[in-house]
């Protein structure tokens, strides 16, 4: 186990976890390691969520779709993220959203009841991973609804503004780099990727921004 070990020990889920009770941990977690391909299915919607995941490389996307196949991007996730606890310990019958791969990616999957039933090597530290897993929670529902402030704004010119400006903030810089490419950006926002990017060139024109590919400069004489 300690090669899981090594992997594990910087994802938040384990924070004050020493190296040596993570070994205990992950033998009563009883996860296992998969690798999946570019725009593969980890976890698909109808599922009966029993598992959630730890990204250990790669990274991937929490995605719905529509009745039309339209779809909406809820969230990405990159390495030492997890996806998928709060259906697998919330007691759904079905999943709402589908998991996919962003790209190559591997990942830690653990069965949900594993978390809620302690044993006797972990109950020693199986509250820290209880408290650290509650904290992740919290901070994923501040995230989507950071999303909604985005995507309920009424115009696409408001829409791409609100998203950016947080990036910005959140880089602490006005010149930053997205995790999106321009389909998954538009569908991040709910948008029309051919009138997202004609309001991106017009922002561009304007001197409201700059960018190439996913790297993106936002200029405040701009918007003077």
């Amino acid at each position: 186990m300690q090669t899981n070990s090594v992997f594990l020990i910087n994802c938040p889920l384990f924070a004050g976890i020493k190296l040596g009770e993570l070994d205990n941990l992950i033998s009563c977690l009883g996860g296992r390691k998969k690798k999946y391909p570019k725009d593969a299915y980890i976890f698909m919607a109808d599922e009966t969520p029993r598992n959630f995941g730890i990204v250990l490389s790669g990274s991937v996307l929490v995605v719905q779709d529509n009745f039309w196949g339209n779809r909406s991007i809820l969230e990405r996730i990159e390495s030492n993220g997890l996806f998928g606890a709060a259906f697998a310990l919330g007691g759904f019958e079905k999943l709402p959203v589908s998991v996919i791969a962003a790209e190559d990616s591997e990942v830690y999957l653990i069965d949900g009841s594993r978390i809620t039933q302690t044993c006797q090597s972990a109950c020693t530290f199986h509250n820290r991973l209880i408290r650290n897993l509650m904290g992740n929670l919290a901070k994923r529902n501040a995230l989507l609804i950071q999303k909604m402030e985005h995507i309920t704004q009424r115009t696409t010119r408001e829409k791409l503004l609100s998203y950016l400006s947080s990036q910005a903030l959140e880089h602490k810089s006005n010149s930053f780099e997205i995790p999106f490419d321009r389909q998954e950006l538009a569908d991040y926002l709910s948008l029309d990727r051919s009138a997202m990017s004609s309001e991106l060139g017009h922002m561009r024109d304007e001197g409201l921004l700059s960018f190439h590919k996913n790297q993106f400069t936002l200029n405040k004489r701009g918007m003077e």
